[in-house]
């Protein structure tokens, strides 16, 4: 089994484009925008806990629900503005070489996407975080996380100078202290933005984040506290979108759709004056 990458160092990097929805819809005119977060489950449909076990071959090996699976989450993020996917495939043999990502921005009609591999496992699996977004980010970071490999952060800067949107899209590890490292070291990326988004299967709940983490000290407020996990009967609030108090919320939801084993986290907030649409780029 061909593991390439074992170092993988801080990338700057550009999106990729779909050319054919350059022309979507961007932001509307009162500056609203609109943010998913999503753990997939590679597309596995998991229902029960004894799924883990009779579905764990879905991991390595393609099945034909997955497709119908990806098609119900394209759907489902059609309606947002930009979007953080944990849990993706990118290209390998139980995704049917299929990278996820990429297939999901088309079905959503996204104009930029990036894949970011964290575990690569040759073509018996693509570990990934992926990004969709209907803005031209400004700069895009794609950094590996403190621990063990396989963990990692996609940084995301929309705007310039002081005003500047910063968001960092993750999927932080199960041990506490692992966990804290990683929070850290995120806390040292955004530290120096006032206007801050943290989205991702976060494996901890809001109290422990904004009150016992690095984070403590920023004055995020995490609007929405509903379990997220499992799915079909949830019980831990492990999927946030934290915000500054310098982002107006608008609206927050635990969506109703358990297509994946944790539950998609829905928020929409306005944009201070200085990150409007007309200094927000659409297109190229």
């Amino acid at each position: 089994m061909r593991r390439s990458n074992p170092i993988r160092g801080i990338g700057l990097h550009q999106p990729q484009v779909n050319e054919h929805h350059l022309q979507a819809t961007g932001l509307p005119e009162d500056g609203r925008l609109r943010l998913l977060s999503f753990n997939i489950q590679v597309g596995i449909s998991t229902e029960r806990y004894h799924h883990y076990l009779t579905r764990s071959w879905q991991h390595l090996l393609p099945h034909t629900g997955r497709a119908g699976n990806l098609q119900k989450i394209g759907q489902l993020l059609a309606d947002f503005d930009l979007v953080a996917l944990q849990e993706v495939d990118g290209g390998s043999l139980r995704s049917g070489y299929v990278n996820q990502v990429e297939h999901l921005a088309q079905l959503g009609a996204f104009p930029y996407w990036y894949q970011q591999l964290n575990r690569n496992l040759g073509r018996f699996a693509q570990h990934s975080n992926g990004v969709l977004s209907r803005l031209k980010p400004q700069q895009l970071e794609d950094h590996p996380l403190p621990g063990p490999s396989g963990r990692g952060a996609i940084v995301v800067r929309f705007g310039e100078g002081p005003d500047a949107l910063i968001v960092v899209m993750m999927h932080l590890a199960l041990g506490a202290k692992t966990r804290a490292r990683q929070l850290a070291y995120v806390r040292e990326l955004i530290g120096g933005y006032r206007h801050q988004v943290l989205m991702g299967d976060m494996n901890t709940h809001a109290s422990d984040l904004l009150e016992h983490s690095p984070l403590r000290d920023l004055g995020l407020i995490a609007p929405q506290v509903e379990a997220t996990f499992p799915s079909w009967r949830p019980q831990r609030c492990l999927d946030h979108i934290l915000l500054s108090p310098s982002l107006t919320l608008e609206r927050v939801e635990v969506l109703a759709q358990p297509i994946s084993d944790h539950l998609p986290v829905a928020v929409e907030i306005r944009l201070p004056d200085a990150l409007t649409v007309d200094t927000l780029p659409v297109l190229r």
